[in-house]
């Protein structure tokens, strides 16, 4: 089966039973691979598996994408380290390293990650960033931190692997919120880690089973189970938000839209399209309101990634990083004809 090509490998068997059991006895006195679920599970097993070969390297479950930020952080820096994260990314890996982070000692330094990092000991890149989408040179970024003696995180949430394999490009960590497009139904809550060697793999797992916090057996099943149709939803998604990003683009109520795919030179270095989520701004944050509160059709909620499209103004959360008039849409399966309708009523004049 190996050597089948993603889509197939993607399709073929059965999603395995959710055995919840916290404990298996021992055999002869020796604990087997899944003595205790706060070590290791079967079902978490194979969602393992299967996210080590989507990212071409040795993969973790954890219990959030933000359990498995604090693991790499805690389990790989020591106190008083230095972090460059990249500006306009997902608000939440910030703000967890400024605040309970910050009083373990982290120095955490924001940059624009389509320019040069600065010296650090690790950067931290995200390519399609959410919800400002700026989009690094991947290649240029990880060798210059790596020459500076960095280590390399790349949250990959956005794209996934369908569209990008940061390992490939040299990183040595893959994060996912896999919350979001990995399962893909808005109803699964854990993050992945995967590394591009075995030995830190297994100095993360060492972490992950000390602090308790790996994925549950039920969100594991959820995410074998979305990863069926991982490629189609991508596909799909991919481009109807292209689709709706020019149409915005055109639009008079609309004065900037933010999508690599509206002639982002780097980022078309690297994939072929560009994922489900986009941001657009609107003149300022009562229009903003008013753009929320009038649609019918796409949900006015938070998360991206779901087979359900999404819109929120993002200045409720970070104020202080966003435009006011900013609008964060994650396009989900729906017809683009009927988002468009939505959006262009909402919209207004």
């Amino acid at each position: 089966m190996t050597d089948y090509r993603r889509d197939t490998r993607l399709a073929r068997g059965q999603v395995p039973p959710v055995d919840r059991a916290t404990i298996h006895a021992y055999e002869n006195a020796t604990p087997g691979p899944f003595f205790y679920q706060r070590d290791a599970h079967p079902v978490g097993f194979e969602a393992e598996r299967l996210m080590g070969d989507l990212d071409g390297g040795h993969a973790l479950l954890f219990s959030s994408g933000a359990g498995a930020t604090t693991a790499l952080v805690l389990a790989l820096l020591e106190p008083g380290a230095t972090v460059a994260v990249a500006e306009g990314g997902y608000f939440g890996t910030l703000a967890l390293m400024e605040t309970e982070l910050a009083r373990w000692g982290l120095n955490v330094v924001a940059f624009d990650q389509t320019g040069e990092a600065p010296d650090a000991d690790l950067v931290w890149l995200e390519p399609c960033a959410n919800p400002m989408l700026t989009f690094p040179d991947l290649d240029a970024a990880v060798a210059g931190a790596h020459s500076a003696g960095a280590i390399v995180v790349v949250d990959n949430t956005v794209l996934s692997p369908v569209l990008l394999r940061p390992l490939e490009h040299g990183a040595d960590f893959v994060l996912h919120s896999a919350t979001k497009i990995l399962a893909g139904h808005h109803d699964a809550l854990l993050g992945v880690v995967s590394c591009a060697r075995a030995e830190d793999r297994e100095r993360l797992a060492g972490f992950r089973t000390l602090s308790g916090i790996v994925a549950a057996p039920d969100p594991a099943w959820l995410l074998l189970r979305g990863i069926k149709t991982l490629a189609l939803r991508v596909e799909r998604q991919s481009s109807t938000a292209l689709e709706l990003a020019r149409r915005l683009a055109e639009h008079p109520a609309v004065r900037h839209v933010r999508y690599p795919g509206l002639g982002d030179d780097v980022a078309a270095q690297y994939v072929d399209a560009f994922g489900p989520l986009l941001s657009f701004d609107v003149a300022d944050g009562e229009k903003a309101t008013r753009v929320e509160t009038g649609l019918t059709l796409i949900e006015n909620a938070t998360s991206l990634g779901g087979v359900g499209s999404t819109l929120e103004a993002r200045a409720r959360w970070e104020p202080t990083r966003v435009p006011p008039g900013l609008l964060r849409l994650s396009v989900g399966l729906e017809d683009v004809e009927d988002l468009w309708a939505d959006l262009a009523q909402a919209l207004g004049g």
